[in-house]
């Protein structure tokens, strides 16, 4: 692959340029552009899926965190979603684009009339939850960990609520000493829990998912 440099970097910020030139090298960036996804991040849920073989056809899913909507598509396109079924409803803070086959809805996980909007259009339990949810980065590690960590219960607890037994949960976390104890409660509540970090994630990056599979219904 040839290697690009950012044309002029007069007048940005050294930080600006170098994520603007990691961006135009990026293979998953480029790919996504080829391929017709939203974002780079829909590679990293192709990746989880080919290990995990969470989405298949006929699978009712929810996305949380879904802006721009690249898992939102990957999960469209698996699990063969049609615009009448909405086999596939979305949430985000952030608005975003219309995508045949899934129904998106506006609001924060951790608001409670959002929930409430996002059970209803649910309507009944679902086979999978994901959650590529992270808040905005501050550069301050431990900080970044806990809030992204905070988002990533919200996902669990939610997810706790609306499975069918069996079921399939994904979330984002980052890297850090409070992760164990999300990790440690999944157990609890599924089959087998497993880290993994996709090849589509930066190798700098602290990003890991922890893949839940075989729901157990507390009844």
């Amino acid at each position: 692959m040839k290697f690009e440099r950012v044309r002029s970097a007069r007048g940005r910020r050294l930080s600006s340029t170098r994520w603007l030139q990691r961006q135009l090298n990026d293979p998953y960036v480029q790919a996504a552009k080829r391929d017709g996804y939203r974002s780079r991040a829909a590679f990293k849920l192709l990746h989880i899926d080919e290990r995990f073989e969470l989405l298949t056809p006929g699978k009712r899913v929810v996305d949380l965190g879904a802006a721009p909507g690249g898992w939102t598509q990957i999960a469209v396109e698996r699990v063969e979603s049609e615009d009448a079924a909405k086999s596939v409803v979305a949430i985000d803070i952030l608005e975003m684009e219309p995508l045949a086959g899934a129904e998106i809805l506006v609001g924060d996980i951790e608001d409670e009339d959002a929930v409430a909007r996002l059970r209803k259009a649910i309507g009944a339990p679902v086979d999978l939850v994901l959650s590529d949810m992270a808040t905005s980065t501050t550069g301050h590690a431990s900080t970044d960990h806990l809030r992204t960590l905070a988002l990533a219960e919200a996902a669990f607890v939610f997810a706790c609520e609306v499975l069918l037994p069996g079921g399939g949960f994904v979330t984002k976390v980052f890297q850090g000493a409070d992760e164990p104890a999300l990790f440690e409660a999944m157990t609890k509540r599924f089959e087998s829990v497993r880290r993994f970090k996709p090849k589509a994630s930066r190798s700098d990056s602290v990003e890991l998912f922890l893949v839940g599979t075989g729901f157990k219904d507390a009844g």
